[in-house]
Formats: structure tokens, sequence, C-alpha cells
């Protein structure tokens, strides 16, 4: 700014001196006519920037007797409009002065935007040199001086002129420096952090009132707009859902912890395009599809979890912004439903066969096609299979409950005695397959459904007596272990091949199926063990050896006890 002032400064001292210049000039004018010429010119192009900026006002701050640069007699200056007619006169008052469209110089500078001419003047009844000049209004701007020939008195006056000049210049500039630094000193040590707290020009008063208000609401809109992002950070923070916010280009605006865990990136990749966290072509594709459509949704697999995607476009007046991105982990809820799907396929399937046994043995007897002696045979069938279907039904609605977490009453139960009553009522089982059965062990208490504990010794006791050996034990051994206590049911059967057996808990699982169907079970027997030892945060282990038998280790944690 001080460079500005000093250059303005510098400008209106140059001025002034070009003025009183040109009145010495213009008394020489004859010997000095060129030069007259060029610092008329140069007057009156420095008018016509002042009259282009300030119009009439400058004009009459020229001829006013107060004004501190009051216009040279010697110099005439007239502003002309389109049509000829004098707006302004240094010398008379315009509307005494005819219409100067039949100038010569007037009409030049009109056809080609400036013009010059010496020709007698009516009015100082003298030989002049007039200069004009056309506006940017379509006005123009003329500029006239007397011709006078003192060829002698120039040669006597040209070297103290120029030594004036020179002079002139060099003080100018000293004072216009100084003028600029005083000026801009009180500006260059605003605070502008405290406006109304300066002491500076009373002229920048309502400045500096303005710059404080705006601060006020900056600052109060950099509070809220902190406030929602904050609140933004905190809401999406807490979401387990991943959210990504996408720009029209796909560059990543905002990505919440949940979404920098699932595509395993961290904030910096803010800013940055998406396919820098994820080249999947699907995503890709759906995002695309957002963005034509309004909305998508696909299911990815990534890293062992099932993930669904839901993105929506985003709009601001009509025009597309960009996109979110939602992701569920739909892991749980895909593994829920394909075995619901299974469940009710196996249920529809187990059910059918004893159904259709029932049937079948039904019409023979209702035909009469069965002999006499052979009716005791159907009719067990009929009770054997109504029998599977009546325990294959119960254990449906048990796992069913289980998985609706039916809220039982809960006690102490003693697993040790728990383990004795089940092995009470599988003796006659046992000694019909000659299978020794063992308990062993201390008592344990643990905190839980007594019913539930019960049928889960007594499921895994029943399943190592259906698929043991000749001749074979069972051993029931319950202790108490330092976090909590433990029942390891061990048998001496057939084994499970390891393949199968992380699958064995699973319903309707069955590895020798026709053996399984042989022996009356349901495939629900085990599954019905891990429910209950889930309820109860208990633990399953197994271990098993083809043709060296299985066992199968339950761990009560401590505060089960």
């Amino acid at each position: 700014m001080s460079k500005k002032i000093f250059r303005s400064a510098l400008m209106i001292a140059a001025a002034v001196l070009l003025s009183s210049l040109a009145i010495i000039l213009g008394c020489l004018y004859d010997y000095f006519g060129t030069v007259q010429a060029s610092q008329l010119k140069d007057e009156l192009r420095l008018a016509a920037y002042a009259v282009e900026e300030s119009g009439q006002t400058y004009l009459e701050r020229l001829t006013a007797r107060d004004c501190r640069y009051t216009w040279t007699p010697e110099y005439r200056l007239t502003w002309i409009g389109s049509d000829g007619s004098v707006l302004f006169d240094t010398d008379e008052s315009a509307e005494n002065i005819s219409n100067h469209g039949d100038r010569m110089e007037v009409r030049e500078a009109f056809a080609k935007g400036e013009s010059s001419c010496v020709r007698y003047s009516d009015t100082w009844s003298e030989t002049t040199l007039y200069y004009a000049k056309a506006l940017n209004d379509g006005t123009v701007l003329r500029i006239s001086t007397r011709q006078v020939t003192v060829p002698a008195l120039l040669l006597t006056m040209l070297q103290p002129i120029l030594l004036v000049g020179v002079l002139a210049v060099i003080l100018s500039a000293v004072l216009a420096g100084r003028m600029a630094k005083r000026i801009v000193r009180p500006l260059n040590s605003l605070d502008l952090d405290h406006p109304l707290e300066n002491d500076a020009y009373e002229e920048l008063s309502p400045l500096l009132r303005r710059i404080q208000q705006q601060r006020r609401q900056i600052n109060a809109q950099m509070q809220e707009l902190r406030a929602r992002t904050d609140e933004f950070e905190q809401i999406t923070g807490s979401m387990k859902e991943g959210l990504v916010v996408l720009n029209q280009k796909g560059t990543i605006l905002s990505i919440n912890p949940a979404a920098q865990t699932l595509f395993h990136t961290d904030r910096s990749c803010v800013q940055k395009d998406f396919v820098t966290v994820d080249r999947g072509h699907e995503l890709s594709q759906a995002i695309l599809t957002a963005l034509e459509n309004g909305h998508s949704k696909v299911r990815i697999e990534q890293n062992g979890r099932e993930i669904e995607f839901d993105i929506s476009r985003i709009e601001s007046d009509g025009a597309v912004v960009g996109t979110v991105l939602l992701a569920f982990d739909v892991t749980e809820q895909a593994l829920a439903e394909r075995s619901r799907r299974e469940f009710t396929a196996n249920v529809s399937h187990e059910l059918k066969t004893p159904l259709q046994s029932i049937m079948g043995s039904a019409e023979l007897l209702e035909s009469g096609l069965v002999r006499q002696e052979d009716v005791p045979q159907f009719t067990g069938t009929i009770r054997k299979e109504s029998a599977r279907l009546v325990a294959l039904v119960e254990d449906i609605i048990h796992l069913s409950q289980l998985d609706e977490g039916a809220v039982l009453e809960w006690e102490l139960v003693d697993l040790l005695k728990t383990a004795k009553d089940a092995a009470s009522v599988l003796y006659d089982k046992t000694r019909e397959k000659g299978i020794r059965l063992s308990i062993a062990g201390e008592s344990a208490q643990v905190n839980g459904v007594r019913g539930l504990l019960y049928e889960m010794i007594y499921n895994l006791c029943d399943n190592a007596i259906k698929y043991n050996v000749k001749d074979g034990s069972v051993e029931i051994t319950v202790s108490k272990a330092e976090l909590g206590a433990v029942v390891t049911v061990r048998d001496t059967g057939i084994g499970i091949p390891p393949e199968y057996q992380s699958r064995v808990f699973e319903r309707f699982f069955r590895v020798d199926k026709s053996r399984s169907k042989a022996s009356g079970g349901t495939g629900l027997g085990l599954s019905i063990v891990k429910h209950i030892a889930q309820y109860h945060n208990a633990k399953i282990t197994l271990q098993s050896e083809l043709s060296v038998g299985t066992t199968v280790i339950v761990t009560f944690v401590a505060d089960t006890i």
C-alpha cells in the first residue's frame, strides 16, 4: 500500500511540476513548439484520466478558489459533449460558449481518438495550440494554450528550468515517501483480531466495525460447524456399520472407524481416491450404478466375512455431489439363513421318512393284504416309527426353545449327582450292548438349569453308547478345575473321522447315517448338547480317533460356579 500511496503522491507532485513547466513552455512556445506540444499532450492525458475517474467534480475543483491545485490561466481546458456542446470550460461559463462540434481538432478527436492543431483563437485573439482527446464516455476533452515566441528568453531560462525540475522531482519523491510512510504506518499496525481496539483514522471506523461483525459471524459459524462435525464423528464413530462418504469423483470425504477396520485402513485415506482402499470390481460397479440410478446394493465376501453394501446417491439442488456407502456385516445373518434352509430341508426329510413308513404299514393293514401272523410286525413298525417321530418333534421343539433364549429357572446343580442320575437311566441300554458304564470324580456345583444339564450329560452318554463297540466302555468323569468345573465323557467306540469332527454338533449331521437311523437317533442329540453348553457359557472340546474312541469335554467357567 505504501508504494501505491508513494506513486500517487509523486504523480500529483509531478502533475503540479508539469503544470508549472507548461506555463513556462507556453510562453516560449514559438521556440520550443515540440516540447510545448509534448507537455500539452501529457497534461491532457492526466486531465482525461482525472475526468474519467471523477467527472465534472474534478474540473470544478480545478477552478475553485480555495483549491490547492488552482487551474493555471495560460491553459484552457474544455470538456465537449458528443453533440459538440461545451459541458465545462475553465475560462468561461459553458452556457456562454458556442457549439464546438465544427472545430477541426474536435472533429478529428471524435474520428481518430486524438487530435492537435494550431490556429487563431477568437476567444484569446492569439495563435493557439489545441490538443483534443476522446474519452471512454463519448465526450472530448480539449486543452489549449497561447503560442508565444520568445526564443531568447527560452535560451536564457533553459538551464534554470531543468535544474528546478530536477530539484522539484527529488523533493517531491522525498516528501511523497515520508507522507506514504506516515499514512501507512497506522494501517500496518492495525490489530484485525481486535478491530475495535485500534486507534487509527476515524475514517476507518466503519470498516473496522464491519470487520468485527464479520469476525463474530465467522466465529459463530466455525463453532457451529465444529459442533456439527464433532456430533457427526461421535455418531458415526459409535456405529457398528461401516460408513464412507465419497464425492462425485470417488474421493473419500469421510470414513468412520468401522469402515476403516473393514477396509484395513485409517484416516489417512481421506481425500484419496476410493480405489486406494478397495480395488474390487463389484463394489466399484455398484457405486457407478448408484450414481446413475440413485441406489444400489451388493453383497461381497471380504476377509472371510460377508458384507452387504447399501449405496445411495447424494444430491444437492438437483445436482449429484457424491455417494454414501453403508456396510453391514451380515455374516451371522447369512449363516442363520443357510442354517434355517438346511434345518427346514432336514426336518422335512426326517419327518417324511417315518411318516412314509407309518403310512405304508397302515395302508397294508387297512387293505387286508397282511397275513394275521405278520400283523404284529407291521404294528410294531408303526409304533417304532411313531416313537421316533415323537422324539424328533420333541428334539426340534427343544432346540427351538434354546434358540429363542427361553428364560428358565437357574439353581445350583451338582454335576456328579446329575451324571449319576443320567447313568442310572442308561444302565439297561448298556447291559443290552455289553458296555461298561462308570462314573468317577468329585462333587462340583454349577449355577444352571437342572433339566438342561441332565439332558446334556444324558445325550453325551447316549451317543457314546450308540456308537460304541461290543464290550466297550463309557467313562464319565466330573472334576473341579482352577477356573471352573469339567465334565468328561470318554468312550471306546468307533471314533469320528478327522474331516467330520468339526461338524458333529450340526443339526441332523450323521457320520454313519445308516447306523444312526438303525439306533433310533434323530441327529439332534449333539446339537442339543452344544446349545445347552452355550446357554450355560460352557465350552465343548471333542477329541476322537478312529477305532480308538471319542472324548467330549465340557468346561464350565468360574462365573458359572
